[in-house]
């Protein structure tokens, strides 16, 4: 099995995990801020950073979703294992309850819907059926 099929949303999943269990950390703590034009400053948070990385790797696991073969299926079934296992987790952990870890979840739903639609959609397109007309039967 080639790296190209390991579902790219389990980073994310693996440093909430990391941050949460190992560093004790909270998301909600604000690592930095930015000064926006309107004179607004934005506050950036662990979760917040977390939250973006995964909705950039969603791109990109959207955009595998699109080429077909074996390797294709074994990185959907990995994707359905890691959103079910990121359910569980935050339905059974009180660490993983978070609102960063249930938007993480979202996006790992998405791309798991959404792979296998962009698959079978790419899959309709390549199937050719031919045509019988009832005269010539």
């Amino acid at each position: 099995m080639s790296l190209i099929a390991i579902p790219l949303l389990l980073i994310p999943f693996a440093l909430y995990n990391m941050l949460a269990f190992l560093l004790n950390l909270t998301f909600s703590e604000t690592l930095f801020g930015v000064a926006l034009i309107s004179g607004a400053r934005l506050s950036v948070s662990t979760g917040d950073i977390l939250v973006v990385i995964g909705a950039l790797l969603l791109y990109v696991e959207i955009v595998k979703a699109t080429r077909l073969g074996s390797k294709a299926i074994v990185d959907h079934v990995l994707s359905l294992i890691l959103l079910i296992g990121m359910a569980l987790e935050f339905l059974t952990v009180q660490r993983a309850a978070t609102g960063t870890f249930l938007i993480l979840t979202v996006l790992s739903f998405v791309d798991v819907v959404g792979g296998f639609s962009i698959t079978i959609r790419t899959a309709q397109r390549d199937v050719a059926f031919e045509r019988v007309d009832d005269a010539s039967a």
